[in-house]
């Protein structure tokens, strides 16, 4: 699988990502007549190498004309529309435009509809963002995670007025998004480095196990006290199964009715978790109890927590870190004498070494059938070897 990792550790803005790519090589001159496509006048694309912090990277600049430094959503919508971009291309930016103007409509309360970009609509903001799909597309990448990126302190000048940093616009961007906490005062994450984030990472955490083939360093315009202000791309393949960060939250319970640890377990798994199990402990004063555990992503932990101290007479939790090593999973249907029925299966590189029939599907199929659950499972587990 051909994975394109983002180690953000300075922050991310649409410069910084299409500058990455770029470094990575993906090729300048095709990016430039891709934007060609989108009619939008009054500007010019260049590249060159800067050094931050002793380290090379590419800078990319759009030079613009004097000119409109806002547009309506609807405008830029219809501009993208109505371009010869390619249908990726023309879905992700307007997704990635439909993010941002979400978000400005919430904090504005206003209709998306009416929503007037004042930084995002200039020209060199629409290069960024849409010169970025072109150049993830032209990369041919399977999928896009990063590492969580530090937001930054302080104020920000916008059209707005004087903003806080994260700016409300890149906070409402990052809903679900796992971040790190910086000292540093200065905006780290842009909101077009938000948007794109959104968009396009499906997975947050240290760097995946991955056979490396290109580095690119993508730099930004500031120059930071300490840090190499810039972004640094990641393109390999993945190898020996897939990996991610998780937390463990646990509590110990004596003197909760067993009955209601049922209830807890379901509002736990329709709230995000990933896993939950009960398991027997002897506590103080030699009570028997029970562990409750679950597993779910960094960013649901506050959300969990809070649901385990309202549903349960728990007065406090451990939270824990773990790297989580797993298989390349999917679902699909295979045809058997009982229908079809769906089965797990999971892949270490292009060998398939799980294959594991979904319960629920066998348990329809054997009562529709009148037979033995266990007959539909081994029929699903038989068109493994066919």
């Amino acid at each position: 699988m051909k994975i394109l990792y983002l180690d953000c550790f300075a922050g991310i803005s649409g410069d910084m990502f299409l500058g990455a790519l770029i470094d990575i090589g993906v090729s300048e001159d095709a990016v430039r007549a891709e934007l060609g496509k989108l009619k939008l006048p009054g500007y010019s694309i260049s590249t060159r190498r800067v050094v931050k912090q002793n380290i090379s990277a590419t800078k990319f600049d759009c030079i613009t004309e004097p000119g409109p430094d806002h547009r309506g959503y609807m405008e830029i919508a219809g501009m993208i529309t109505g371009s010869r971009l390619s249908a990726n291309v023309k879905r992700r930016a307007l997704n990635v435009f439909k993010r941002i103007g979400e978000a400005e409509a919430k904090i504005h309360g206003v209709p998306l509809e009416t929503i007037h970009f004042h930084e995002v609509g200039a020209v060199d903001s629409i290069v960024d963002i849409v010169g970025t799909c072109v150049a993830l597309e032209l990369l041919g990448v399977d999928g896009v995670h990063a590492l969580p990126p530090p937001l930054g302190t302080g104020f920000v000048e916008t059209a707005h007025g004087r903003f806080p940093v994260p700016a409300p616009a890149t906070l409402e961007l990052l809903r679900g998004v796992p971040t790190q906490p910086t000292g540093l005062k200065v905006e780290l994450v842009t909101p077009t480095g938000a948007a794109l984030l959104a968009e396009f990472c499906t997975k947050f955490g240290p760097m995946p196990a991955m056979q490396i083939d290109r580095i690119g360093y993508g730099a930004g315009s500031r120059d930071l006290e300490k840090t190499p202000n810039v972004l640094r791309a990641v393109l390999g393949q993945t190898t020996g199964g897939e990996s991610d960060v998780v937390n463990v939250i646990e509590t110990n319970i004596d003197d909760l009715n067993p009955q209601v640890l049922g209830d807890v377990l379901e509002r736990l798994l329709a709230a995000g978790a990933l896993d939950v199990w009960f398991t027997p402990v002897q506590m103080k004063k030699n009570r028997p109890g029970t562990l409750l555990a679950v597993l779910c992503e960094p960013n649901h932990t506050d959300k969990l927590t809070e649901l385990i101290f309202e549903h349960t007479t728990s007065f406090g939790v451990r939270v824990t870190t773990a790297q989580r090593r797993k298989l390349a999973r999917e679902i699909i249907k295979v045809a058997t004498g009982y229908g079809e029925i769906e089965v797990k299966v999971g892949r270490l590189g292009d060998k398939v070494v799980a294959w594991s029939p979904e319960y629920e599907s066998c348990k329809r199929a054997a009562g529709q059938h009148g037979v033995p659950v266990k007959d539909v499972q081994a029929a699903a587990l038989r068109r493994r070897y066919d």
